[in-house]
């Protein structure tokens, strides 16, 4: 049988195995499939590969040529996806379990390439966070901004999702302008090569972006600097030793860990059997024990069930794992497949006995059940298997072994805080969820075990509909957790692309940080040059253009006539006796909204031209009162511009409203779109 020779990308060459090689077993058959493993890999010229060409290339572009370049990437990988499918079935999974790794990570990447181009700006610095006046007359600011790391992020992925595992970390990589080393677990490395060769001849990564070792990372580590970076997913042991890395440690290397999780359920009290919440929580306890074969880092481990409900749950879910069919994860029938390796097989199913001695096993015999179209003694196949747990006050396995396979434990519980203390007996987990109709419940499990895990999962019948389910982490929101599952964030929207920059507090006039952060800000140069900037194209706006109005009188027929048309008639505005015993008010005045109006009326421009449409205001704030007999002015200045398409792009205009004494009396951004 021809073996795969899984090859790493080093430095710009793909690099064969060599003789120390270890052997790969298909998850189906056990036998040998492929090879991988190279120990003479220069590790040394692959982070100077990666600092000296892929750095630099990366940091030339801004957010948006990175989120236009990901994007690129996310279509041409589905263009490809079948020969990913196709290969992949080695790994044991299903043609479903294809969808959450290979769709979902290619998924993750165009979520994060459209948070890219819609939430950061078109430029090469991060604006972090508001501007800080540090002196009184705002001659001398601060703001905060993030500038890509100098160096290289170490991605050391696990077995379990060659593919999304990548793509999760990879995206907000790349977007930050950080060039990668990629190291997957051996035994689905080749999956992971696929994925990478797709993407290398694809012609749309910068060369030195993106580079591949099959096997070990060698002496890699020890020469990482502080503008470095490694994320890893894995055994909570492993993340333990490679964290303790002399360099890492000394150079205060940034380390983000995502690792063992004993992930709970919770069933709200309120779920009795005759509601469609006890009917989602066996659904849910199911799908995540048969996923993947149970190894998601992110599967229900412990179904915790008030004490009245526990039977119910097990005759319940081990009537629905009965039907689970059990194979060849190539026939189309098929709904769980088989762990990753014989290796991984014996390791599931010592834990699983581990777990025996402190509950007793409800559903499953590990030597006794159907496989449909392969061998159950070759292949890495196990059955579902389920625990009952009488006292987990006093288990401690139950709590802390983490059968990474189709293994659950359901456990009872007396009260609400019973629930929450089962919950945080994890030490630190990567997601719970609470199965629950009742707000109070599900507010005193925040309050209780939010601290113990990064994420909370509630659903119930209004939600489920549409909810995306206990195991699923979401490229906008956060995945990692504290304690036993690592500490680290990964994901997170735009949180996971500040993974891979520096925070750096920048000081000084309003001038400079303008012209730093591409952004107008308060005291920043102003430039009046003649024409009203309405008549000009989103190119040939800069940052600062300004028009000044003439001044409006606001008399008391306009604030009658705009509250009667309005219907807006309150006191402040009809009742000087009313409005005068009001503190924030000499007398009355005009309303809010009549400011905002009149200043459109001073600073739009009337005709046709390359405003196409206001899609909004931000950052609205009413300052002083305006009475009868005021008089307002705007000052209208060019805030901030981002593209969105060939066709226009976004501005963002800066409105000041002033009265005859030239005292602010409201400020707010204003967003148009207009042409290119």
């Amino acid at each position: 049988m021809t073996h795969l020779m899984v090859s790493s990308f080093a430095a710009g060459q793909w690099i064969a195995p060599d003789s120390g090689a270890r052997e790969i077993e298909s998850a189906i058959t056990g036998d040998v499939i492929a090879q991988a493993g190279n120990d003479a890999l220069d590790m040394s010229a692959m982070l100077d590969y990666a600092r000296t060409s892929g750095g630099p290339a990366l940091r030339a572009m801004t957010f948006h040529d990175r989120a236009r370049m990901l994007k690129a990437l996310a279509l041409y990988l589905r263009e490809h996806r079948d020969a990913l499918y196709e290969l992949s079935f080695n790994t044991g999974a299903t043609q479903a379990d294809h969808l959450i790794d290979i769709d979902g990570g290619i998924g993750t990447m165009l979520v994060l390439a459209s948070k890219g181009r819609r939430e950061m700006p078109d430029a090469q610095v991060y604006v972090d966070g508001e501007v800080e006046q540090l002196s009184r007359n705002g001659s001398f600011l601060g703001q905060h901004i993030c500038t890509p790391l100098q160096g290289v992020a170490v991605h050391i992925n696990a077995f379990n999702f060659p593919v999304w595992g990548m793509l999760e970390k990879l995206a907000p990589t790349l977007l930050a302008g950080v060039p990668a080393i990629v190291k997957p677990a051996t035994s689905t490395c080749y999956v992971t090569e696929l994925a990478v060769r797709i993407m290398l001849q694809s012609g749309i990564l910068p060369t030195g972006a993106l580079q591949f070792v099959a096997g070990g990372l060698g002496d890699m580590l020890d020469q990482l600097t502080c503008q470095d970076a490694v994320a890893f997913t894995g055994a909570a042991q492993t993340a333990l030793k490679l964290r303790a890395t002399p360099a890492i440690l000394s150079n205060s290397v940034r380390f983000t860990a995502e690792a063992d999780s004993l992930n709970a359920s919770i069933l709200g009290p309120d779920a009795t059997p005759d509601t469609p919440e006890f009917d989602l929580f066996i659904q849910e306890a199911a799908r995540e024990m048969t996923t993947k074969a149970g190894q998601k880092c992110t599967a229900i481990r412990r179904i915790i069930t008030p004490q009245s409900q526990a039977d119910a749950v097990i005759s319940a879910l081990s009537a629905r794992l009965s039907k689970t069919v059990i194979g060849d994860p190539r026939l189309a029938d098929t709904q769980m497949g088989a762990l990753v390796s014989n290796a991984q097989k014996a390791d599931v199913l010592a834990n699983a006995l581990r777990i025996g001695t402190e509950a007793e096993r409800v559903f499953g015999i590990a030597e006794d059940f159907t496989v449909q179209g392969a061998d159950a003694s070759k292949g890495a196949f196990v059955p579902p298997m389920l625990f009952h747990c009488t006292d987990p006050d006093a288990a401690t396995h139950v709590h802390q072994t983490e059968a990474f396979g189709p293994v659950a434990t359901v456990m009872g519980y007396r009260d609400t805080d019973h629930a929450i203390t089962l919950a945080n007996r994890g030490q630190g987990s990567l997601v719970a969820s609470v199965i629950t109709q009742d707000t109070n419940f599900a507010r005193d499990v925040t309050l209780g075990a939010a601290a113990f895990h990064g994420r909370l999962y509630f659903n119930n019948r209004d939600s489920m509909g549409e909810a995306t389910g206990h195991g699923a982490p979401l490229p906008h929101m956060t995945h990692g957790g504290p304690g036993r599952a690592g500490g680290g964030e990964e994901l997170g929207g735009i949180r996971a692309v500040k993974h891979y920059m520096q925070r750096t507090a920048v000081q000084g006039s309003p001038a400079l940080l303008a012209s730093l952060t591409q952004s107008w800000i308060n005291g920043a140069p102003e430039t009046e040059r003649g024409t009203h900037p309405f008549t000009r194209r989103f190119e040939d706006l800069t940052i600062g253009d300004t028009l000044n109005t003439p001044s409006r009188p606001i008399s008391l027929k306009d604030i009658e006539h705009f509250a009667h048309f309005t219907g807006d008639t309150f006191y402040a505005h009809m009742d000087d006796a009313a409005a005068k015993r009001n503190p924030f008010f000499p007398g009355r005045v005009a309303h809010g909204y009549l400011l905002l109006s009149f200043a459109a009326g001073l600073f739009v421009e009337p005709d046709e031209g390359p405003v196409l449409a206001n899609t909004g205001l931000d950052n609205l704030r009413f300052m002083k009162p305006v009475q009868a007999g005021d008089a307002i002015k705007v000052r209208l200045t060019v805030m901030r511009k981002t593209p969105r398409n060939a066709e226009y792009g976004e501005v963002r205009w800066h409105v000041s409203i002033s009265n005859q004494d030239n005292d602010k009396v409201a400020e707010y951004e204003l967003l148009t779109m207009n042409a290119i």
